[in-house]
């Protein structure tokens, strides 16, 4: 599997405070199954970015990591004013690995009136955003029908892995299957800080994937797309959007299935 969005690199932001607990994060996604990780350290105005610290970090992490598994840098970009520019100025600062995907991340309690235009901005210039983890956005958790625009211009959608299984609440998991069964999500990513407090989650995102929506869709989720974004090619063929005002099919389970057959 590919977690695009995990804060890896330790003494940066609210990830990892040490080398020994960074390792014991990327360990636990080991036994996990990932085997590419995005650290994504926050740009916002408690953490400032610093891409040379960055690469210093990522050395003497994989230097001890052995290349057990491939760590990649992006950026977990606070959806600013002064970001917005800086990224439109500079492209390959905040991307995926320097390539086209961008991490976004939307304030808590506001959404600027701009941002439609400053979506369409960065995708003028080749990026393509993700928006993370809108189902823990208390606005967009609210109004998650906004995200349809968005998509429309361009944008993707990250969910949280541990929003699935019901680790951030039962709005969250309900936004999520809105998002889900309206093919508006495109990853799934850990978002992982640390053992105790935010611990990776993709194995029983995956498995809860499976079960729930499909083989198909865990697969599209946590390895297909996410491998493109790590490295920085197209979008495999993905299923069609359904409206805000359509109503999606009813999902059914096996039993259900089996139920109608006899």
């Amino acid at each position: 599997m590919y977690d695009i969005h995990y804060h890896l690199l330790f003494d940066l932001d609210d990830g990892p405070k040490t080398l020994e607990d960074a390792l014991q994060l990327a360990e636990a996604s080991i036994a996990e199954g990932v085997t590419h990780i995005v650290s994504a350290p926050h740009a916002n105005a408690k953490y400032p970015f610093r891409p040379e610290v960055n690469r210093q970090r990522l050395a003497v992490l994989n230097e001890h990591l052995r290349g057990r598994i491939t760590v990649g840098l992006g950026c977990d970009m606070h959806l600013s004013y002064e970001n917005i520019q800086e990224a439109l100025s500079d492209p390959a600062r905040f991307t995926i690995n320097g390539r086209q995907y961008l991490l976004v991340e939307f304030p808590e309690f506001s959404i600027s009136p701009n941002i439609s235009d400053w979506f369409y901005q960065l995708c003028s210039t080749g990026m393509i955003p993700i928006i993370t983890h809108p189902e823990r956005n208390p606005v967009l958790a609210s109004q998650p029908h906004r995200l349809a625009e968005w998509l429309r211009i361009g944008c993707l959608v990250q969910i949280t892995a541990a929003s699935l299984t019901g680790r951030f609440g039962k709005q969250a998991v309900s936004v999520c299957d809105y998002m889900l069964r309206r093919n508006w999500a495109h990853f799934i990513a850990s978002d992982a800080h640390s053992l105790r407090g935010r611990p990776p989650a993709m194995r029983s995102a995956y498995e809860f994937l499976s079960s729930r929506y499909g083989r198909q869709t865990a697969e599209r989720l946590c390895v297909e797309n996410p491998r493109a974004a790590f490295e920085g090619e197209p979008l495999p063929e993905q299923p069609e959007p359904i409206g805000p005002d359509q109503e999606p099919r009813a999902r059914w389970n096996f039993f259900q299935r089996l139920q109608n057959k006899i």
